[in-house]
C-alpha cells in the first residue's frame, strides 16, 4: 500500500532533506502506526512529532487528504492505498502592535 507524506520544512533534515516521502506502508495500517514507523528509521525525528508518553505533540497537525485526523479518529484513522498525509507544525507568532495615530 502506498502512502505520500508531505514533509514541512523543519522536519526535512532528518528526512533526506525530501519534501516527500513515497512510502510502502503494507505494515502500517493506522497514521499512528506510519508516523511511528517513520520516527523509528529516521533518528532525531520522534522527538519533534511525539510527546514523551508517545502521543502526537498538540502542535503537530496532521491531515489526511486534507482532513485534520483530530475530526476523525486520530491516530488510529486507517489508511489506505494512494492516500496523502500532510505534516504541518504550528507556528508562534510574536507580538503584533497597532497603533491609531
Amino acid at each position: 500500500m502506498s502512502i505520500k507524506i508531505h514533509i514541512p520544512t523543519p522536519l526535512r533534515p532528518f528526512l533526506d532533506n525530501k519534501d516527500e516521502l513515497e512510502l510502502d506502508a503494507n505494515g502500517s495500517t493506522t497514521v499512528g502506526n506510519l508516523l511511528s514507523d517513520l520516527a523509528t528509521n529516521n533518528e532525531g525525528l520522534k522527538k519533534h512529532l511525539f510527546s514523551e508518553d508517545g502521543k502526537i505533540r498538540n502542535f503537530v497537525n496532521i491531515y489526511l487528504n486534507e482532513e485534520d485526523i483530530r475530526y476523525q479518529e486520530g491516530d488510529k484513522t486507517p489508511l489506505k492505498e494512494g492516500d496523502v498525509l500532510s505534516i504541518v507544525p504550528s507556528i508562534a507568532g510574536g507580538i503584533y502592535e497597532y497603533s491609531f495615530s
